[in-house]
């Protein structure tokens, strides 16, 4: 018996129990489905961290005070000097931009509207750095930061709750913690990411930050300091030149550092670990279905072989060899899985666009992805666990002996 021929019966027999093959294809349709959905969602969210983690700026190095690996006595802090100190071309010839920032929490007033939100201190290079574009208006200015100036950038949420639109806002005056702050523009919208929303926070001067908004025990101290570096490659080379001045500014023991440095890659590694983890975990979970589907082919084609007991042993009575049969039956089984996995993609794949739709009409920066490697591993897994599942009923016909199953009722 070709292979052709063994299609042909396979497809007959199952469209001779309509109801009962569609109800086994039912369970592999789910499994498949969920298989294809979770590791989508996975995929989507995947992007949507490391996208938001690229979005804040371009081979960046992030350095904070205290060291995350070991306790370490006597931190001390990150000033302004430090900042200067890795700007110099001449120490750290690997740094293009620096941008020291301070953060804290404030409410921030207009009209009788009034909202939490985070304030961040910043620098003119702070725009570049991070890769700001503002919707309206100019970034701070240098002149700005050695006048103290009272001016603030408004992030889009803080736009809409306080004016409820996000143009025509320059020159607006709002209140910060009871101050008066003039509007000097609105930032281009960023979305959420590791460090929270970036739209949900207004800028100023750092030097008025330090000296009307968040106040430190030391003058000059700084939360953050941002380098950028001139390409990927020297990422590793800029750390190094980094660590360098900081541990001669600080005056620290060997194997002491008082600081951390984290570089853009160490964040995207995290999270796509982090998310892999979640991908794996979802689709294992998901994966569970599809075994119970393959354990519904099993018990059907188990039935199945009972039913024809009289046609086995009348096709070996006319010269079917064992090979012929456990053909035919491996073949109606993995027809079982292979369509319901064909119709599990597509369910799988309407399941995805409808999660990304859910989470767009909510406002909410996620696109599940629907890739070619999750589809051929859900088809050739659909079909592997009929093969798996229809071994035992095809060897258990097989093995039917001629006289027995023609005298079978």
């Amino acid at each position: 018996m070709d292979l052709w021929q063994s299609v042909i019966e396979a497809l007959q027999s199952l469209t001779a129990n309509k109801m009962r093959s569609g109800l086994t294809i039912l369970g592999i349709v789910i499994g498949v489905a969920a298989v294809i959905a979770m590791l989508a969602a996975g995929q989507g969210a995947q992007d949507t961290i490391t996208g938001s983690i690229s979005g804040i700026g371009t081979n960046l190095l992030f350095v904070f005070s205290g060291n995350m690996g070991e306790t370490v006595r006597n931190v001390q802090p990150l000033t302004l000097g430090d900042a200067e100190a890795i700007a110099d071309p001449f120490q750290a010839p690997s740094i293009v931009a620096v941008a020291p920032a301070i953060q804290g929490s404030v409410e921030v007033t207009y009209g009788g509207e009034q909202t939490s939100t985070s304030v961040v201190g910043v620098t003119p290079d702070y725009a570049a750095v991070r890769n700001y574009h503002m919707t309206e208006g100019e970034f701070i200015s240098a002149d700005q930061m050695l006048g103290n100036s009272s001016v603030v950038l408004l992030g889009v949420d803080v736009a809409d709750k306080l004016f409820g639109r996000r143009d025509g806002l320059v020159g607006e005056v709002i209140r910060i913690e009871g101050q008066p702050f003039r509007v000097q523009g609105v930032l281009e919208s960023k979305g959420g990411s590791s460090f929270g929303s970036q739209d949900n926070q207004v800028l100023v001067p750092l030097s008025t930050a330090q000296t009307r908004l968040v106040r430190r025990t030391v003058r000059d101290r700084v939360d953050l300091i941002l380098a950028q570096v001139i390409g990927p490659d020297d990422i590793s080379r800029a750390s190094d030149e980094i660590a360098q001045i900081l541990r001669t500014r600080h005056r620290t023991a060997i194997g002491a550092d008082d600081f951390t440095i984290f570089s853009q890659q160490d964040f995207v590694s995290t999270a796509k670990t982090i998310t892999g983890v979640l991908t794996i975990f979802l689709g294992g979970i998901a994966a569970i279905s599809l075994l119970v589907g393959g354990i519904g082919i099993m018990n059907i084609m188990l039935v199945s072989v009972t039913e024809r007991t009289r046609e086995i042993g009348l096709r070996k009575a006319l010269g079917a060899r064992k090979r012929d049969i456990m053909i035919q039956f491996l073949t109606e089984s993995s027809m079982l899985s292979m369509l319901g996995g064909l119709v599990g993609i597509l369910l799988g794949w309407l399941i995805a666009q409808i999660v990304g739709q859910i989470a767009a009409a909510n406002a909410t920066p996620f696109t599940p992805v629907v890739g070619i490697n999750d589809v051929l591993l859900a088809t050739l897994f659909s079909t592997a666990v009929g093969l798996f599942f229809g071994i035992y009923p095809a060897n258990r016909a097989a093995n039917l002996e001629p006289v027995e199953a023609l005298r079978y009722e």
